[in-house]
């Protein structure tokens, strides 16, 4: 299926396949407090205790929309649904699959009362292989999963899930268990389990296919990549190994009118559509078919800018939390995350910061259809020590493996203002791993700038980025007026308080042109806010509201040294209320009036009052 025809329902859009059942919907659940379950059986087929309540999955129970609602802390649940066997038939050597989106943040799971899988890491999917659990004969399966998410456990990876037993100033409600699609497939013993696609838009893109298995006999993996119905390149391959690296050479790059039009930009987000087959190599026999598309373009820095294709290019991002008033962490399906994307384009912005989540993958399938960068983060933990360090890491280094083929991904974020890693400037072993979480990515995936830490305390970080919350439209432009002014700031502590460079290093690379300077959080306005709201200014009507919104954005444009920004935030989240939306997507101004603050645009002449 082409790019352009899917409807963003698949929950992994980079490896879709045609047959596919979700899960979703109406599941047994129940607390366990006492934690009892798994000593009392709960996973076996005939367990009756525990499953007092219903739950609507994949909404986690804290949220409305799971018809629970319970916001009071409750570290371990669980699930259990009944499932047709025709949906997780295995015959013909075929295999069973149960994928996972995300299950905050132990999981376990059984089928049929055998142990299937386990998980740690509430923000990455896993898959659980249920073949050999079947029951024979039998005309359902019961599915059961388990789910531990210790409320006060500071070295779990959380983001702005509260550890608190209220949410508090930019501390959301949290979230235990399932909050993404879980579904099922059934594929051949040998098929596709991973799928990368790394461009380069000068010649063609490079492919890494992961197999189940290691082949028992040699199979061929086919890859033909079209646009608009034209073949621009195939390839077929003799495998031997689980892993293959397939080089595919797009002769129409070479022509740079083509060039252009095959590259992707949020003002021209082209995607080319791509068939992976896997053969036996003996019969020509097909194992495995996979849909997917890849999006050709650079990401980089250099000369003082941020690079798309090798061309400066002004980032204009709004911060988006990703919780959603109904749904929390989660959402409501592809018809609310696709507009999201038109309404933040809508704007004006041609980028999104996802802060301290990892975003469902439909949301950045839409972001790559309908053209927005995405700055990729995670949810931080809030102590240092070996247990959040490895946590983190594991499910860090997992995410980028997720994600990495997305062209609108454009930089990866592992580490937010220092959360988790508090003593940067003073504990040598922090900032060992702030640098070392910055050159693991680069090792996992050197194609995009990586921020060793976001906003202050940069140890090698590919883009100086500073959070600034004046709303004094002069001083703005006094700390960003020129080159000057920005050593002047790095030499001293920054504007939330902090120094902005730990060491030498990230001054220098930003003296050299090699890591530009973008102001990646500021503003943070409400208008008419309640007392007990958190927002950074508060402005008393829509005319205060919209002319100090104008001259912070216009200071930051009219500076010759910043290469871009991100506003806080595109949309009022709980008590944080410091949106450009209300909580439910409604703007606060028109949204042309937005649009022309945020881009700096005149009104078109149709468009000007009359004298």
């Amino acid at each position: 299926m082409r790019a352009g025809e899917q409807d963003g329902t698949y929950p992994r859009p980079i490896l879709r396949r045609e047959r596919w059942h979700s899960l979703d919907g109406v599941w047994e659940f129940g607390y366990d407090d006492a934690d009892e379950g798994e000593r009392a059986g709960w996973f076996g087929e005939a367990a009756t205790g525990g499953f007092d309540r219903e739950i609507t999955v994949p909404f986690p129970p804290e949220a409305p929309a799971s018809g629970i609602g319970e916001t009071a802390p409750h570290a371990v649940v669980w699930y259990r649904r009944r499932v047709p066997h025709e949906i997780l038939a295995a015959d013909d050597g075929h295999r069973a699959l149960v994928h996972f989106g995300a299950v905050d943040h132990r999981a376990k799971v059984w089928l049929d009362g055998r142990l299937v899988a386990e998980h740690v890491g509430g923000q990455t999917p896993f898959t659980a292989d249920v073949t050999h659990a079947l029951r024979p004969g039998a005309d359902e399966h019961v599915l059961v999963v388990r789910a531990e998410d210790q409320p006060a456990d500071l070295a779990q990876p959380r983001g702005k899930q509260d550890w608190q037993d209220r949410p508090h100033e930019v501390w959301y409600e949290r979230t235990t268990g399932i909050w993404q699609t879980v579904w099922t497939e059934t594929v051949a013993r040998q098929h596709v389990t991973d799928l990368a696609w790394i461009p380069d838009p000068a010649r063609g893109v490079l492919a890494e296919v992961t197999l189940a298995s290691v082949p028992a006999a040699p199979v061929t993996v086919e890859i033909v990549l079209t646009h608009d119905g034209e073949v621009l390149a195939a390839s077929t391959t003799t495998v031997r190994t689980p892993r293959a690296r397939i080089d595919l050479v797009v002769p129409a790059l070479r022509n740079g009118i083509d060039r252009e039009e095959l590259l992707w930009s949020p003002e021209r987000p082209t995607l080319l559509d791509a068939r992976v087959t896997v053969r036996d190599a003996g019969t020509a026999g097909v194992l495995d078919t996979v849909d997917s598309y890849v999006g050709l373009r650079s990401a980089g820095v250099g000369r003082g800018a941020f690079l798309l294709n090798d061309r400066p290019y002004y980032v204009r991002s709004v911060l988006n939390q990703g919780y959603r008033a109904d749904t929390l962490i989660a959402n409501g399906g592809t018809a609310e995350l696709r507009r999201e994307i038109e309404l933040i384009k809508a704007m004006g912005f041609n980028a999104v910061r996802v802060h301290q989540k990892a975003e469902d993958p439909r949301f950045l399938y839409w972001a790559d259809r309908l053209g927005l960068l995405v700055w990729g983060e995670t949810g931080a933990a809030y102590e240092f020590g070996t247990e959040a360090v490895e946590l983190l890491t594991r499910e860090w280094l997992a995410m980028v493996r997720r994600d990495r083929s997305h062209p609108s991904i454009v930089t990866w974020v592992p580490v937010n203002e220092s959360w988790g890693a508090s003593d940067i400037p003073r504990d040598p072993a922090q900032r060992h791993y702030s640098i070392a979480l910055a050159n693991l990515t680069r090792a996992v995936d050197p194609t995009r700038p990586v921020m060793s830490n976001e906003g202050w305390e940069h140890t090698d970080s590919d883009i100086l980025g500073v959070h600034d919350y004046s709303s004094d439209p002069g001083e703005l432009a006094r700390r960003y007026g020129d080159a000057g002014a920005v050593e002047r700031l790095l030499a001293g502590p920054g504007p939330q308080g902090r120094v902005l460079s730990v060491g030498p290093w990230q001054a220098e690379r930003y003296a050299a042109g090699a890591a530009p300077l973008m102001i990646t959080e500021f503003g943070g306005l409400s208008v008419r806010a309640d007392d007990a709201d958190f927002t950074y200014t508060r402005t008393d009507s829509d005319a205060q509201y919209a002319a100090l919104l104008s001259d912070i954005f216009a200071a930051l444009r009219a500076s010759p040294v910043v290469a871009g920004f991100c506003y806080t935030q595109f949309m009022d989240t709980a008590q944080e209320t410091n949106g450009l939306v209300y909580a439910d997507g409604s703007p606060k101004l028109p949204l042309e009036t937005i649009r022309r603050i945020v881009t700096g645009e005149q009104p078109r002449p149709e468009e000007k009052p009359e004298p």
